[in-house]
């Protein structure tokens, strides 16, 4: 499977939780909406809900079917924070917005277990999740990690591990130490966003598979022609992410769709699967290209990792992922890979998430890096308090400076590529 094809091949779409062939109707003729958005992922959904309970007219447009892109393909993991490192927003925007960001993310998390509750969407949520790390000088990061979320951020929901506590969580010679965050935690992606599309349209919103946005138009009302018709509104929220290239050329340029991939193997039970991850916590580790795995619902090892910068599946897929599952887990030797998949995860170039306007009453939510399930949530709910008129938590992620890749078109995805040769140095070293 290529990163554009439909994730058929994914445990999540395998499993049900995405209707085949969509089951909504793709937009035709014209339509009117107080607001527009583009994207049916988490960030498209999570807008469209917020904005249809303050009573706007809502229309979403989306290109193929809800959670089609990363929002549904994801390892699951609900974290806080962002892929940038606390101290490196704190240099971007000062010590104060940096606190308000991490407060956000904190809120995201509530947010999101909120809305699993408050709307009954059925998505196989567990708490825990533990970083653990491959070396030493990884501890240390860890400690100093720790430090700073407890006594700078007054997050007290993380603790360290040393090598042996971390083997309650974790049943692997890989890792020499960790921390556990238990107000994060993981879910079945696919069945999260589905459940955000369900009940923003129990809340009064329009939602149109199959209807991509081809192009915007107009200044105080706008117009956004699909194949077969146009959407006419008042406010527009582009929730595109690594799909916005013909949409909004200025933000395609800000980010890149960078492939990371997933196996799940065939289920192990319950009793084996706890063997490996007693706590069914969710992991990642600490590596630059990181390794990160849980467990779902029916005790499989859904195990992530690799990149690509090409916008191509690595040959050999499957077996590639499961040599990197075995140095975790030797005694998964015997057991055989049910699926492979790819999705894209929109990188910005200093790893922290890109909120703005392109226009008075045009917003837009891009470049979680990663950090998506949670922050993408919480993305949708500030653009429509932004929309809304109180804009003052919204723009302090629009305070955060952006810069557009080097390299322009053609030399931005091989020199980014040749970059991190570094970084897969120092994970080997």
């Amino acid at each position: 499977m290529r990163l554009s094809d439909p994730p058929a091949s994914s445990y999540y779409a395998a499993a049900g939780a995405l209707l085949r062939g969509g089951n909504r109707e793709p937009l035709v003729g014209d339509v009117s909406a107080d607001v527009g958005i583009v994207g049916g992922g988490i960030a498209g959904c999570s807008a469209a809900l917020h904005l249809a309970r303050r009573g706007y007219r809502v229309a979403l447009l989306e290109a193929r079917q809800v959670g089609y892109g990363a929002s549904g393909r994801s390892g699951g993991q609900t974290i806080c924070g962002f892929a940038a490192s606390q101290r490196a927003l704190q240099a971007q925007v000062g010590a104060d917005d940096a606190r308000r960001l991490f407060a956000m993310s904190v809120e995201g998390l509530e947010l999101t277990q909120a809305l699993i509750r408050d709307h009954g969407i059925e998505c196989d949520y567990r708490a825990n999740h533990v970083h653990a790390a491959v070396k030493p000088r990884h501890v240390g990061e860890l400690e100093e990690w720790c430090r700073e979320l407890t006594e700078d951020y007054g997050y007290r929901s993380v603790r360290m591990l040393d090598r042996e506590e971390l083997r309650a969580h974790v049943a692997s010679d890989r890792y020499c130490g960790g921390l556990i965050d238990s107000a994060s935690g993981h879910l079945d992606p696919l069945k999260y966003t589905r459940g955000l599309a369900r009940a923003a349209e129990q809340a009064g919103a329009r939602i149109f598979e199959n209807t991509a946005a081809l192009s915007r138009s107009g200044g105080a009302s706008l117009q956004v022609q699909t194949p077969r018709g146009v959407l006419r509104c008042q406010h527009l929220v582009l929730c595109a992410n690594a799909y916005v290239d013909g949409l909004a050329p200025a933000l395609a340029r800000r980010i890149l769709g960078v492939g990371t991939f997933i196996i799940a193997t065939a289920p192990l039970g319950p009793a084996r699967a706890r063997t490996l991850l007693p706590s069914l916590a969710a992991v990642a580790d600490l590596n630059w290209i990181l390794d990160y795995f849980r467990l779902s619902a029916d005790y499989r090892l859904l195990f992530g990792g690799r990149v690509s910068y090409s916008a191509v599946d690595p040959p050999r897929l499957a077996p590639s992922m499961r040599r990197r599952m075995l140095r975790v887990f030797p005694a998964l030797g015997d057991v055989d890979v049910e699926y492979a998949w790819g999705g894209y995860v929109d990188l910005t170039l200093s790893r922290a998430p890109d909120f703005g306007r392109l226009a008075p009453n045009v917003f837009y939510l891009q470049g979680f890096s990663g950090h998506g399930l949670v922050l993408a949530g919480m993305g949708g709910k500030l653009a429509a308090e932004a929309l809304a008129g109180t804009a003052e938590r919204f723009d302090v992620f629009a305070r955060i400076p952006h810069r557009d890749f080097p390299g322009g078109p053609l030399l931005r995805r091989p020199s980014l590529a040749l970059a991190m040769l570094y970084y897969r140095l120092r994970d080997l070293l």
